[in-house]
């Protein structure tokens, strides 16, 4: 008796599963070609974002070794270029490249490739930390005291590895412009935040003894 509820049990749920199939084969056929052209798109995109990736390094490779032969004009706009891939190896290299090598000298412009990779480039954090310094050392120079603060803002409020070189790159401006309290203030941030780079923390630790004890 009991063997005979389990084979009637086993073929009405045989029977359950062949009806559901039937019932809904339109429904699973769409969501097998969806999966399936879900799959193929993704390799497709990484095959192409692979291939860009070959070019932009073959371009940005190109511009370096063709460096002493191409027109700088021509290096300029090819980094330009590369920077504006938003890509996160070589737009950061492409501007430090235009940069050590005076490739660019409008200020405005040099502001705008340094915007592309900081508010539209997915880079890991601490390396746009470190862009956001190398833009406020850019401008030290020749930019107001509330410019300079408001770029170094996102490393003040952080925790950030650059941190303490971006408090010590206020505190020697401040010290340039002659206004020794707020310098001291800085320097001496550096000293009590317990994250700071050791050689920032000696060199602060310097100007304070040296320049500051009063």
């Amino acid at each position: 008796m009991d063997e005979e509820i389990r084979i009637i049990d086993e073929k009405t749920r045989n029977e359950k599963i062949k009806n559901f199939f039937l019932n809904n084969k339109k429904n699973i056929l769409s969501g097998v070609i969806i999966l399936v052209l879900t799959i193929l798109s993704f390799y497709s995109f990484q095959i192409y974002k692979k291939s860009q990736r070959e070019q932009l390094s073959e371009k940005y490779n190109r511009a370096i070794i063709e460096y002493n032969s191409l027109e700088k004009s021509n290096i300029s706009s090819i980094m330009k270029e590369v920077i504006e891939d938003k890509d996160t190896t070589y737009s950061p290299l492409a501007l430090y490249f235009l940069i050590d090598n005076n490739l660019i000298s409008d200020k405005a412009e040099t502001n705008r490739l340094f915007n592309i990779l900081i508010n539209e480039t997915s880079l890991d954090y601490e390396i746009k930390n470190l862009i956001i310094y190398k833009k406020a050392l850019y401008n030290a120079d020749d930019v107001d005291e509330n410019t300079i603060l408001d770029i170094l803002k996102p490393l003040i409020n952080s925790k950030s590895v650059w941190k303490s070189h971006a408090l010590y790159l206020i505190a020697e401006y401040y010290f340039s412009k002659n206004e020794k309290q707020k310098s001291k203030e800085f320097f001496n941030e550096i000293i009590i935040n317990e994250n700071s780079n050791q050689e920032i923390i000696k060199e602060a630790q310097k100007r304070l003894n040296r320049d500051l004890s009063e």
